[in-house]
């Protein structure tokens, strides 16, 4: 195998949520990793182009005397590191003993080396690390020496002949400050991977691959304006030119200037074939009335579908669909690759059967992280790649209760502030969704004018890693003095301002 794909390290997934994490780190050193069940066929591990195996757990997620690796994983002949649960996992099989004696958690400790060369090298000695609680290592296995310690509790080890090697903390995590100096030190000093995977090598192999795979054929996608489909769109659009038609549904829910900004990037600067549909009395007269979220939802999503069929219909011949599915989602969905049809298209509530597209998925083996940096490859603006997740339904689910004209004018409005603000202070990119909704609430407030009885808005802002969980983001006081201040005397219709302190779990970050 040649191009970027020439060296791949598989990433054994034990459970417990630290394998995309370490996936990530892999391909951050300029290496392609792909995360596999650690029970996955050896057919599906090996290959020419495997150059090294890590095996993945957390210390939620411990292995129990069931899981077990497949023995010929050892007659691979490449190397394979061991990390928390995972060495753990692969110092039984190979006949040591390990107790372990409870705990979930782990703590900051200082790791002295013994021996500096490979897994080690480079590192200081006292380097921070984040160690799993409640593992001893009783008994190594043959020919197994400790290489680093917290203390006295054995914390890497190494088998040089074999190239077997674990540590018994996480590398990936944030409590491991020279964890990355460890995970290169894996892949170039024992793997011999020469640094194949970037964002530029990314593009020039997927234009060749989409040119290939297309033909002459014809292609939709449905564009939102979201980073996931505006990558992909963008690198479809580099591969295949006016073969692409971008079709864009202005449904009266989008942020303010958001339809603009869509249509002059994708339409007028990148050159692209953009129908742009303009639905927005269609959606607001079936969402009249309508109270309920998940009724909110549903109308949405049917009258999207109806809306794209009918535009798609007016096409003439189409072949594929581009859809912006990630690496996250096929992870979690146990899907792998190759062509299928398209049934249903979880960005626009699901599509009808008889469209009969194959399916284009050219970001389907990237995170989120590496989505922005081809978007950044392919030339498009920061404020489009950086955009904070918008939810399908749009603002229809930033309004509790029924959604009307003024109702959206007025969180247009505040939204555009708090991010306004949170721009202003730097700190935009920190925060994984900072946005303004409107509860089904009025308050008394008072003005120089007199008595007021106005809109309440709410102001939502979180840091996340993935939206699996979330916690509330802690503003400075004086931004978020700014943002209600700027609110009540901007926003007609409003006169008080309250900021949502509440994690995920409980709540969720949206509030329908």
């Amino acid at each position: 195998m040649t191009g970027i794909e020439a060296e791949k390290i598989v990433i054994l997934d034990l459970g417990g949520g630290h394998s995309q994490l370490l996936a990530r780190r892999v391909r951050e050193a300029r290496v392609f990793s792909e995360v596999l069940p650690y029970n996955a066929p050896l057919e599906e591990i090996q290959g020419e182009n495997l150059r090294g195996i890590i095996i993945s757990g957390s210390p939620a997620a411990p292995p129990s005397g069931e899981v077990r690796l497949s023995p010929r994983l050892f007659d691979l002949g490449v190397p394979i590191l061991g990390i928390g649960c995972g060495l753990e996992l692969l110092l039984r099989q190979l006949g040591g003993r390990v107790a372990r004696t409870g705990g979930e958690s782990g703590r900051q400790v200082q790791l002295r080396i013994d021996d500096a060369r490979d897994l080690l090298a480079g590192l200081e000695d006292g380097e921070a690390v984040w160690l799993e609680e409640g593992v001893t290592v009783e008994v190594l296995p043959p020919a197994f020496e400790i290489i680093g310690r917290a203390g006295d509790i054995p914390a890497a080890v190494a088998q040089q002949e074999g190239k077997l090697y674990g540590v018994f903390f996480y590398p990936e995590v944030e409590g491991s400050p020279g964890g990355m100096g460890i995970i290169r030190n894996f892949l170039y000093r024992i793997c011999g991977c020469r640094g194949l995977w970037t964002p530029g090598a990314f593009v020039k192999e997927q234009v060749e691959a989409i040119r290939a795979q297309v033909g002459g054929d014809q292609v939709l996608c449905g564009l939102s304006g979201g980073v996931d489909s505006s990558v992909a769109a963008a690198l479809v659009h580099r591969a295949v030119g006016d073969q692409l038609t971008c079709v864009f549904v202005n449904n009266g829910l989008l942020r303010k200037g958001e339809a603009e900004e869509v249509r002059h990037t994708f339409g007028e600067k990148m050159g692209m074939k953009l129908v742009y549909v303009d639905a927005r009395k269609r959606f607001l007269g079936r969402l009249a009335g309508v109270t309920d979220p998940e009724e909110k939802r549903k109308i949405i999503g049917e009258e999207f579908i109806r809306v794209f069929e009918e535009e798609a219909g007016k096409l003439g011949r189409l072949d594929y669909l581009v859809q912006g599915t990630i690496y996250p989602d096929v992870i979690e969905s146990g899907g792998g690759p190759g062509a299928r049809l398209v049934k249903s298209h979880h960005n626009v509530g699901g599509l009808p059967e008889d469209m009969n597209l194959k399916l284009l998925e050219p970001l389907r083996k990237l995170f989120k992280d590496e989505v922005r940096r081809v978007g950044a490859e392919l030339g498009l603006a920061e404020e489009i790649l950086w955009r904070h997740p918008f939810p399908g339904p749009g603002l229809a689910v930033r309004i509790i209760g029924e959604v009307t004209e003024e109702k959206l004018a007025i969180l247009r409005e505040a939204d555009a502030i708090v991010v306004e603000e949170i721009k202003k202070a730097g700190l935009y990119r920190e925060i994984w969704q900072a946005f303004a909704l409107l509860p089904d609430l009025r308050s008394v407030g008072v003005t120089e004018a007199g008595r007021t009885y106005a809109y309440t808005v709410g102001v939502r802002a979180v840091t996340s890693v993935d939206a699996m969980t979330a916690d509330w983001a802690r503003l400075p006081h004086g931004v978020l003095a700014a943002i209600s201040d700027r609110i009540v005397r901007e926003v007609a219709g409003v006169n008080r301002v309250v900021y949502d302190i509440t994690g995920k779990p409980p709540a969720t970050i949206e509030w329908e």
